[in-house]
């Protein structure tokens, strides 16, 4: 399958945005980023769709001795999604699963504030919902939004990323109302490999495309 190849983030926001266009100019719409990496990707969308930006934070919850594969999960707003069968067939103690707990709750709690200073979250009540990431692998962190975010009431969560496994965007469609996923290559071994440039987003890539996103929201008003 000849899969498309992102530039950057922004690139790839650019070309998700392109099949989310149904849902532009609507005054229910709001866009939320995954960040840290979600946050170039969900800009571009929310700036096609004319659509309000705000992050929605969640923290995977790596294997100790290998991060990059998750256990699970934590969302804003006390969500804790943990993968019983990962634990339990790499036989991870208890007391290790709940380090690992700890410490990303630290770093969520660390996030919430710098990213939202002292602006309230949105309400999400009633809203369409659309959730963004840089791209989906075993989908725990997405997983881990969608079923905070449902917590709030909203009318529909839509899930959108550029690239992901085709499994995994399957699996999504369980509990998101839609799911959109401009890229499923087969076979998918990590998102990065979709970008020709994927370094990681910093805090302050994160805090000045809120800030712009925050100024084209009071342009747009007027």
């Amino acid at each position: 399958m000849n899969a498309q190849v992102f530039r950057d983030r922004r690139h790839a926001g650019r070309a998700l945005a392109q099949l989310l266009t149904g849902y532009a100019n609507r005054s229910d719409v709001i866009v939320l980023a995954l960040p840290r990496g979600g946050v170039p990707v969900a800009y571009e969308v929310a700036t096609t769709l004319h659509a309000p930006l705000d992050v929605f934070v969640v923290r995977k919850l790596g294997i100790p001795g290998n991060e990059e594969y998750a256990m699970g999960a934590l969302a804003t707003g006390g969500v804790r999604i943990l993968n019983d069968n990962v634990t339990r067939i790499l036989d991870i103690p208890g007391d290790a699963v709940e380090a690992v707990v700890r410490a990303e709750q630290r770093e969520l709690d660390r996030r919430e504030r710098l990213y939202r200073d002292a602006r309230q979250p949105p309400q999400l009540r009633g809203r369409t919902v659309i959730l963004v990431d840089d791209g989906l692998a075993t989908g725990s962190t997405m997983l881990a939004a969608v079923k905070a975010v449902r917590t709030q009431d909203p009318q529909r969560i839509v899930v959108a990323v550029p690239t992901a496994s085709a499994e995994t965007c399957q699996e999504l469609r369980a509990v998101a109302d839609e799911v959109v996923c401009a890229n499923t290559p087969r076979p998918f071994r990590a998102v990065g490999q979709w970008y020709e440039n994927f370094a990681q987003t910093t805090d302050d890539e994160v805090l000045l495309l809120l800030a712009s996103a925050r100024l084209d929201a009071v342009n747009d008003a007027h």
